[in-house]
């Protein structure tokens, strides 16, 4: 048996991250669960405010085992992030699976889902360096050209930080799964729509200070035979 070259320790279920359907579609390596969520661009946080669920999407960074959010401190939903226990998902679509009965229609996708206790991030150097990560996983290179942030804008932000210790992964590939009666049957067309997001053409701010060009971090997001050759 290949073993991981990861060494950190692999998943390990609890009863909120143990898969209770399609189990054989569970990945139980810390890599798995890196890549879908440096992939992603967006988490869902679910917290419980005044008693009631609410799932809000935000922007997030991943620094090894331990993910980053970030927002206002006047916003009371992550206020509440800090009363119990939250989740936080990210999942990404890689397409639609089409069946030849409805019943068997799926999609393709990736997804992780991390449960745990949030904790607000107060020292000085790592909300600084936290808000590093959560800019450059939405911008890479962006923060390092950019002005820092100020006394006043680091004061009405809260950063909270979530161990990804209690972690599942699951991937659903492949095509559709018809009943033989349906595949016998024929006259349905069965398969798989692939899906991909790509980046648009950069589009200038309204203000931008003419003869202004595109950063080199923004045009190899794009395509990187277009950074210009010095």
């Amino acid at each position: 048996m290949t073993q991981s070259a990861d060494p950190r320790t692999p998943l390990s279920p609890t009863p909120r991250s143990t898969l209770t359907r399609s189990k054989e579609r569970a990945r139980t390596e810390r890599a798995d669960l890196d890549a879908v969520l440096d992939a992603g661009l967006v988490c869902h946080l679910g917290v419980l405010l005044g008693g009631a669920p609410v799932v809000l999407p935000t922007i997030y960074g991943r620094d090894g085992d331990t993910l980053y959010v970030h927002g206002s401190t006047g916003a009371g939903n992550l206020r509440a992030a800090l009363a119990g226990d939250i989740s936080v998902a990210v999942t990404l679509v890689d397409g639609v699976v089409y069946a030849r009965s409805a019943f068997h229609f799926s999609m393709n996708f990736r997804s992780a889902v991390v449960h745990g206790r949030a904790v607000e991030v107060t020292d000085p150097a790592e909300r600084l360096h936290a808000l590093e990560v959560i800019t450059e996983h939405a911008a890479p290179g962006a923060w390092s050209r950019v002005r820092s942030p100020n006394k006043k804008e680091l004061a009405a932000t809260i950063v909270l930080a979530l161990d990804l210790t209690e972690a599942s992964v699951k991937v659903r590939d492949g095509g559709p799964k018809d009943d033989p009666a349906d595949i016998e049957h024929g006259g349905v067309w069965a398969g798989v729509l692939p899906m991909r997001q790509v980046w648009g053409e950069p589009i200038d701010s309204a203000d931008l200070e003419p003869g202004l060009a595109v950063p080199n971090d923004v045009l190899a997001r794009t395509a990187p035979s277009r950074i210009p050759v010095q």
